[in-house]
């Protein structure tokens, strides 16, 4: 596969490399981790919306997620940042679209408040989430450019 770059609005920014764990569907905050917040102490967060095929029952405890956007109640912030403070939240979230501002919320007052990153970058467009899929090698730059393969 030949390496893909495309350039995204850097929300949260940072540097990062791994793999790519892809949603194609809208990504469900609350019903992902429901299950999650109410584990107490894990080591793993398994997607637990069984609406979302590519994602339900994947560990994403340190993943680089692709979505085009984010779904779900007010819940979504909390949800993200609890699994941020059990240490089994995501590394990055990478959205073809514009972030809602659920995971925005969650996102940057886990950031601001708690120090705890996750590199968010939006903007990346249709052509992105058409073009990654789970397990392609990620490159995250400072500026919000996103490789692919």
């Amino acid at each position: 596969m030949a390496k893909k770059t495309f350039k995204g609005r850097a929300i949260l920014p940072g540097k990062l490399e791994g793999e790519a764990l892809v949603s194609k569907l809208p990504f469900n905050l609350t019903g992902s981790y429901f299950e999650n917040m109410f584990a107490g102490n894990t080591k793993t967060a398994p997607c637990t919306d069984a609406n979302n095929e590519a994602l339900f029952g994947k560990d994403m405890k340190d993943a680089i997620l692709c979505t085009s956007q984010c779904v779900g109640s007010t819940m979504g912030a909390g949800a993200l940042m609890g699994v941020s403070e059990m240490g089994v939240g995501l590394k990055a979230f990478l959205f073809s679209n514009h972030i809602d501002s659920i995971a925005a919320g969650g996102l940057i007052i886990d950031d601001v408040w708690y120090e705890r990153r996750v590199i968010t970058i939006d903007l990346l467009g249709d052509e992105f989430l058409e073009a990654v899929n789970t397990g392609d090698p990620i490159n995250i730059l400072e500026d919000g450019t996103v490789e692919v393969g």
